[in-house]
């Protein structure tokens, strides 16, 4: 890019690629063997960071980088800035997306048929990566149609880490045969409630306070008495798993009850305007005597608890990948900025301090990067690893951003820029699925057998 501003073949303080003293031409003249082991030819980070994956995983993140360049980034101000809607209602245009995204597999594509649209050979790969893998690349293009997107896997969890093939096959079935023919059925995952928002994703706090939603036995079933806030997409799913205390007990008797969305006493009281993500929806929700079977208790009574966890560990990966996307999408603009840009004449990549600053933030984007891959490798997530993705990965992605801000100076505020929207679709990946500070507790949590092994003696609590 630079070539074409400067017509040099290099950029100041560097020589160009084919000079004696160029890294590249210098391995060239290694011995053949040597060098066919260590030498390489000119290729992006993303590229060299792709080859690291297996073959089909590698296919699956062209495919999604493409989906989402082709059709969310060209929208993503323009969904951004549309007027608040209603509760319980999408935009023409964002539920054309919706229908599309179904047809197409991405509301389908994490889970095996017939539960879902992801083949056999691909479901050999663990979820939680393929997952990081699909959302970086949705963060990149836009952070709101990426959690329009993705929010719903986060609803359907509970139902697959149930076990519970009966209940599966119920509901997971036909709501992957809707989406794939363009007829939404999206599922929301409903925890949070008013005035216990870090209750839900830590045990200290739960053992102290009392849960809001209540579920009192009545008719082979139950009736569940609440609210529950800040629900992303919870006005527009057909099914929400719902987490309730039984009537008497707290947290540790949390059950999660599966709620149909025409289910008498259910109301959506409200979507907030939210600084960030806007295209996805955060509902405040009612139940008043809001029944519901025995056969949609998931995973048996007193079992919320366990799933609840059991969901963070996965989930909480993916959302690091928010801010990986959200970290490159910072680097892509800061970039662009930097090649197109001039300063006293000369194009801002020419001045070594921009290369130092954009070295930094690619350096700092890539590391996070690592960090979800390596956590997300694995089928079962370790609360440790997956709490300190979170909180690591969203915090850096923040810094990353600021520095491209300050790299663009007054052009950062401006909205067709894109870093206004990246920042405050940024920030609330530091505030959901357990703030950081809470993910920082829990990564503690995790290792407190490790911490208390090495307490000296007469310090034990």
């Amino acid at each position: 890019m630079s070539a074409i501003l400067t017509s040099s073949p290099y950029l100041d303080g560097h020589v160009q690629a084919d000079h004696p003293l160029s890294p590249r031409t210098a391995l060239a003249s290694l011995d053949p063997l040597v060098k066919q082991i260590l030498g390489y030819s000119p290729q992006s980070l993303w590229d060299i960071e792709t080859a690291r994956l297996p073959r089909r995983l590698q296919a699956y993140r062209h495919k999604a980088r493409a989906y989402a360049q082709n059709q969310l980034a060209p929208v993503s101000l323009e969904v951004d800035a549309l007027p608040h809607p209603a509760a319980g209602q999408l935009s023409p245009q964002l539920l054309a997306l919706v229908q599309e995204a179904g047809r197409q597999g991405w509301l389908t594509d994490i889970v095996p048929g017939p539960f879902g649209s992801c083949g056999l050979l691909d479901a050999l790969h663990p979820m939680a990566l393929r997952t990081a893998l699909k959302v970086e690349e949705f963060s990149r293009a836009c952070g709101g149609l990426m959690l329009l997107l993705s929010a719903h896997l986060l609803g359907m969890a509970p139902i697959l880490l149930s076990g519970q093939l009966p209940l599966m096959w119920r509901t997971l079935v036909p709501a992957a045969r809707a989406n794939l023919r363009g007829d939404p059925h999206l599922f929301a995952f409903a925890i949070t409630e008013p005035g216990a928002g870090s209750d839900a994703e830590d045990g200290h706090g739960a053992a102290s306070n009392q849960p809001g939603l209540r579920a009192r036995r009545a008719r082979d079933g139950w009736l569940l008495n609440g609210q529950k806030v800040f629900i992303s997409g919870g006005d527009v799913a057909k099914q929400l798993t719902v987490f309730a205390a039984l009537e008497g007990e707290g947290f540790e008797s949390w059950t999660c009850f599966l709620v149909d969305r025409g289910t008498p006493g259910f109301d959506v009281i409200r979507t907030e305007l939210k600084m960030g993500m806007r295209a996805s929806s955060a509902a405040q929700l009612s139940f008043q005597d809001v029944w519901v079977s025995d056969a949609c208790v998931v995973g048996g009574l007193r079992q919320g608890w366990a799933l609840n966890r059991a969901t963070l560990n996965l989930s909480r990966l993916p959302v690091a990948s928010m801010g990986v996307g959200l970290a490159q999408a910072a680097v892509d603009v800061a970039v662009a900025h930097a090649c197109t840009t001039r300063l006293g004449g000369k194009p801002l990549i020419d001045f070594q301090d921009v290369q130092l600053t954009l070295a930094q933030m690619m350096a700092e984007t890539s590391t996070i990067r690592a960090l979800v891959w390596q956590g997300a490798r694995t089928w079962a997530p370790r609360q440790s690893v997956a709490s300190m993705a979170k909180f690591h990965c969203t915090d850096t992605a923040m810094c990353v951003i600021e520095q491209a801000m300050d790299l663009l100076g007054e052009g950062a505020v401006l909205h067709r820029n894109r870093l206004d929207k990246i920042y405050r679709d940024a920030r609330l990946t530091q505030i959901f699925e357990g703030t950081n500070q809470i993910n920082r507790l829990s990564l503690i949590e995790d290792l407190q057998e490790d911490f208390l092994s090495k307490l000296s003696p007469g310090t034990q609590p």
